[in-house]
This record gives structure tokens, C-alpha cells and sequence, in this order.
């Protein structure tokens, strides 16, 4: 079934970053192998063009991938609502689709990355107000995370566990309460992994607690072999997504017998 977050539609739940790669061709080809339908870049002028003074941009097929702006490295309401105008703009002139929306990240941290409730929310507002879906970034949290769906969050995506970290899932049964309390009476509404995931079991893990997505960067950009783990990435989501559909079996304290009692040669 496909996932729908505001006017967008995917197939693939799968959400992949462009930062942190050893060079341009790299990221194209694990994004490839990722199976992403939707890329997520970091729109701050010096990010976008190398050393060499290659821009990014050019290495992402604008008509295959919808482009997500993200406000990495914002660390104030009032720079990420600069910023996502800016993503906007640029977006607006290359005709892509991601113009309308925005991932956002207002952070309070240096060290932690981890996000500012207050200055989120506050920008939150703002840019549903400008006319912005956005996919915001946030904390564990499950009242935070109700507080921005109230702002009109698009969707909201609580970390894993700290930005780059790749500690995984940390705190399963915080998203889990994230879960119940943003999809009640409303189980369509959108919830996102976002941050943390270190390998392929971490992204399985996020999907079979029941979220919709999942977006990385690191664990595939600072990977040995990036292609390939975008590829480990991409099916970890399509494993995760399928248990959590198909029903796990319940927790036992003892043993169950696979093979019936009855007709037991005695």
C-alpha cells in the first residue's frame, strides 16, 4: 500500500539523505540502490556545491526523485523558516515537486543535535502558515509529537536515537506511545523514523514497530561499501513493513510445541 504524506505519494518507504558521501558519483549510485523515490538535501548554499565546484543538484534526477529540503544546521526558528523559503525557491525553479513541503530541523544542540521543542513548534506554525507541508523533526517525545501534528504538521518524525549516531532504536516503546497517540482516530496520519538507524536491522526494527518510514543518511553515506548497504537498507524496509503487517507472534515465557499433541506416535 502506498504511503501518502500531504499531496505526496510513495511506493518505496524508504527516505534517503545526500550528505556526507566521499563524492557525487557515490551518492547517486546508492540512492539508486536504495530505491528511494524521495531524497532529502540539506539546503544551505555551501552544501550544495563541491570542492571541485560541482553542484549537487546536478547529480539527482530532479524528474525521477522528489526532492525533500531539509533545515539541517538551523539552530533557530527563525533561520529554518529562512532557509525552507530558500529550499522553496530553488525547488520552484528546477519545476520539482518538493517545493511544497520541507523537513525540518530546528536544533538546541551542538553536540546532541538534538531538536529545540519550543523554537520546532514555533517554526512549526509558521511555515503551515506560509503554506509549507512539513515533516518535522522531533524528540521521543509523544506529547511534543502530538503538540506539532496540532500545529498541522504534515507528518512528524521522532529520532531513532541522536543524529549520526547510529545507536539505533533506543527508546522502542516511546515510538510505540508516538504511534498510538499521533494515528488515534486518525490512523493514516504519517510517522517517520527519523535519525540514528546504524544498519539494516535497525531500519527492520523501526518498521515492524509499526511506523511508516524510515529516513537515514549516515549509516548508508559512512558505510565501507555504501551501494551496497543502500541495497541492505531498502529490503530491511520492505522486511520490517511486511512483519509488522503480517502479525508477530506473542511473547512466551516458556516453550510452545511446533507439531500438534495430537496423532503423537506413543
Amino acid at each position: 500500500m502506498p504511503l501518502t504524506i500531504g499531496t505526496h505519494t510513495f511506493t518505496n518507504r524508504l527516505f534517503v539523505g545526500t550528505g556526507k558521501y566521499a563524492d557525487y558519483d557515490v551518492m547517486r549510485n546508492a540512492i539508486e540502490a536504495s530505491g528511494s523515490e524521495c531524497i532529502t538535501v540539506a539546503i544551505r548554499r555551501e552544501r550544495l556545491i563541491d570542492s571541485s565546484g560541482r553542484n549537487l543538484l546536478d547529480f539527482i534526477d530532479a524528474k525521477r526523485y522528489t526532492i525533500l529540503p531539509n533545515t539541517a544546521g538551523c539552530f533557530s526558528a527563525e533561520d529554518a523558516i529562512r532557509v525552507a523559503r530558500l529550499g522553496r525557491e530553488i525547488l520552484s525553479r528546477m519545476n520539482n515537486p518538493g517545493a511544497d513541503w520541507v523537513k525540518l530541523e530546528c536544533l538546541g544542540d551542538a553536540k546532541t543535535l538534538l531538536p529545540d521543542p519550543v523554537a520546532t513548534l514555533e517554526a512549526t506554525a509558521q511555515l503551515v502558515a506560509d503554506g509549507f507541508q512539513v515533516l518535522v523533526y522531533t524528540t521521543d517525545d509523544p506529547l511534543i509529537a502530538m503538540r506539532l501534528k496540532k500545529c498541522g504538521a504534515a507528518a512528524v518524525m521522532p529520532a531513532g536515537s541522536p543524529i549520526g549516531s547510529g545507536q539505533g532504536i533506543l527508546n522502542p516503546n516511546a515510538i510505540r506511545i508516538c504511534l498510538e497517540y499521533l494515528k488515534e482516530n486518525d490512523p493514516a496520519y504519517p510517522v517517520i523514523v527519523d535519525a540514528g538507524v546504524g544498519n539494516a536491522s535497525d531500519v527492520a526494527v523501526a518498521m515492524e514497530l509499526g511506523v511508516d518510514g524510515v529516513l537515514l543518511n549516515t549509516a548508508i553515506a559512512h558505510a565501507k561499501d555504501p551501494v551496497r548497504m543502500a541495497e541492505a537498507m531498502r529490503l530491511a524496509c520492505e522486511a520490517g513493513r511486511l512483519s509488522h503487517l503480517s502479525g508477530r507472534i506473542p511473547k512466551r515465557l516458556y516453550a510452545t510445541a511446533s507439531s500438534p499433541d495430537e496423532g503423537r506416535i506413543r
